[in-house]
């Protein structure tokens, strides 16, 4: 090699080097999330996007050329309820709504002034129903004027979205103008009540020992006389600040009517919701990638097919709590280990069981995998058509694959809605699960993966509306998937079996329960 040829190749080795070095300075920033595997919103490329293989093949396979009987109770192969008429000897009939109206009328001469609440940076939906439903009751408590609430900035998905951007703030008002008196902003003399007023130093206005479930008694005693005092009380935190139980019945009612009647999600959120349920009815809909194309007369109306929603709960946040092995290997183990560790610290007290320990006494959510085996062992054929409510699934389009071939019908927002049609909501959390909420809530058979939040609400709102909600049986359905040997018919039977009373039969409210979840007898109009 010549000293020329020498130079030349140095000179190239060189610049190959200083090109590499580039690379790898500006490939973090332009594709982060292959470089956060700890972060929230994004998943780790390389240890969940690879999804495990069936973890339960036989019954995967057995599910798959399953041949559907016609039963009551569920989802036959013609898409035909054939369960109303049974179902309604197990609903209470709560009524007309004007029960609900039977509250404590407003009293404007004994408004003793002004009650501020905020809400906690990062509840979710059930939360946010619950803490205006008693924000208003304690509103009534204290004979205050109530402003509307406000929502601080969402620290895990970074949603900015206000109370009016979710819910009708004038419905709101109008529908309990004759309880108790709200107002959007607080008078000019009280414009100093800010959010940054009371973060920058302790303020006489403001009460933050309020204690979870208190009494109405509590806030008399400790509340109303600063009240009294300023003309204007600030309570923050509060969420679940107010008990469930040792009421008047009309501050339960008033709570009812909230949360039924007066909370009602914005245009925006109910057209989209009803756009998408009249996709999900017509049967001659079809979703093709990220196009649409329909076959509708154009009128609007909601078509008249039946559709099931499905919460998917089964975020990473969910899998890493858990503690649970979804058989992605000790490379899944340790990043959800890791990721367990920066969020709580170690202080999970699954952590210490052992994943057959867990799954034994029902303590793991369903994968995508196990909740599509549970759908098709209570009836439901491969014609359902299956609206997945969820907002990023762990692992992703891989980790729902098996689901997908179970029901092929399967849809969600991005396929059933144009791009246009979903910029109104689209990087807003809030809204997003708003929309999912109001399809959830206009479906015929509503079923979460595992207890939750979402499930909550929506079991109480649906039975408040006599409405069909499943609730998966986890102690029984984790010992059945622990089985490695049984077989299709054993775990069809099993699970019919173990669902029997688990099918939309109204619950009454026992002590300490949430009148949201569970709203009978609180909310009902006859016994």
């Amino acid at each position: 090699m010549t000293m020329k040829q020498w130079l030349f190749h140095h000179q190239n080795q060189s610049q190959r080097m200083a090109f590499a070095g580039v690379f790898a300075i500006l490939l973090p920033i332009f594709f982060p999330h292959l470089f956060r595997p700890l972060g929230r919103a994004s998943p780790s490329l390389f240890s969940e996007w690879i999804a495990p293989r069936p973890r339960h093949l036989p019954l995967l396979k057995a599910a798959l050329n399953r041949h559907i009987v016609s039963r009551c109770l569920f989802f036959p192969s013609s898409m035909i309820l054939c369960n109303l008429a049974f179902f309604a000897r197990f609903s209470i009939n709560f009524g007309e709504s004007s029960c609900l109206w039977y509250c404590s009328p407003l009293d404007n001469s004994l408004s003793f002034g002004l009650l501020c609440l905020t809400k906690d940076g990062k509840l979710v939906m059930n939360q946010l129903l619950s803490l205006v439903c008693d924000a208003v009751a304690v509103a009534m408590i204290l004979n205050a004027t109530l402003v509307v609430p406000h929502l601080d900035l969402n620290p895990v998905w970074q949603d900015s979205s206000s109370f009016s951007d979710i819910f009708d703030v004038d419905h709101f008002i109008n529908v309990l103008s004759n309880e108790v008196k709200i107002v959007k902003e607080p008078p000019r003399e009280y414009s100093w009540s800010t959010r940054e007023y009371y973060a920058t130093g302790i303020r006489p206005t403001r009460i933050k020992t309020a204690p979870v479930h208190a009494s109405a008694q509590w806030y008399q005693e400790n509340v109303l006389p600063v009240l009294q005092s300023y003309g204007i009380v600030a309570i923050a935190p509060f969420s679940h600040r107010l008990a469930f139980d040792q009421l008047p019945t009309h501050l339960q009612r008033l709570r009812c009517k909230v949360n039924f009647e007066a909370l009602a999600f914005v245009r925006d959120v109910k057209v989209l919701g009803d756009l998408i349920v009249n996709r999900l009815r017509n049967t001659h809909h079809q979703a093709l990638g990220s196009g649409l194309r329909e076959n509708i007369d154009g009128s609007g109306h909601e078509g008249s097919g039946k559709y099931v929603v499905l919460h998917l709960r089964f975020d990473k946040d969910m899998a890493a709590h858990s503690a649970c092995d979804f058989g992605g290997g000790k490379t899944e183990k340790l990043a959800l280990a890791k990721y367990r560790q920066v969020l709580w610290q170690g202080r999970v007290l699954n952590s210490q069981f052992t994943d057959n320990e867990l799954r034994s006494q029902g303590r793991c959510p369903l994968t995508p995998e196990e909740i599509g085996l549970l759908l098709a062992a209570l009836g439901f054929s491969n014609n359902t058509r299956l609206y997945l409510a969820s907002h990023k699934v762990y692992g992703g389009e891989a980790r729902i694959a098996t689901l997908k071939q179970l029901f092929p019908l399967m849809e969600d927002k991005k396929t059933l809605a144009s791009a246009d049609e979903l910029a109104k909501v689209e990087g807003k959390a809030s809204l997003l699960a708003a929309v999912d909420y109001y399809v959830s809530l206009k479906s015929d058979i509503f079923i979460s993966a595992s207890p939750g939040n979402m499930h909550n609400a929506l079991v109480g709102h649906r039975a408040y509306l006599n409405l069909k909600t499943i609730r998966p049986n986890m102690v029984l359905l984790g010992p059945l998937f622990l089985n490695k040997s049984m077989v299709w018919p054993d775990f069809e039977a099993a699970v019919l079996n173990g669902h029997r009373n688990r099918q939309g039969q109204i619950r009454l409210r026992k002590e300490k329960q949430s009148i949201f979840t569970y709203p009978a007898p609180d909310c009902m109009c006859k016994s």
